[in-house]
């Protein structure tokens, strides 16, 4: 196991990490910690505890929409594609059963 040191208003931390995400996983620190800061700017003296689970809130809710977003818009696709196999699923089909009447 891996190993990446990140840093969180102003402490660092030695987090285990599998091998080669050494620096993803600190790029993702440093955004983290700039929410953190920006949100540390917004509200005053709440602790570090509340200040990191209102990031996290904020980031699921991120998350949240944008997997909503993601699955309306492919939604109308889907339809659409499983309408098509099933026109080709019932074509396919006339075309065996005259094949095999022609027989």
């Amino acid at each position: 196991m891996a190993k990446a040191d990140i840093r969180s208003r102003g402490r660092t931390y030695s987090v285990a990490c599998a091998p080669g995400q050494e620096s993803r996983l600190v790029e993702l620190s440093r955004q983290l910690d700039a929410r953190v800061e920006d949100i540390a700017k917004a509200v005053v003296n709440i602790g570090d505890d509340r200040l990191l689970l209102i990031a996290s809130l904020a980031l699921l809710d991120e998350l949240d929409a944008s997997h909503r977003t993601q699955a309306s818009a492919a939604g109308p696709d889907i339809a659409r594609a499983a309408q098509a196999l099933g026109d080709t699923a019932a074509r396919i089909e006339a075309l065996a059963a005259r094949i095999e009447a022609e027989k």
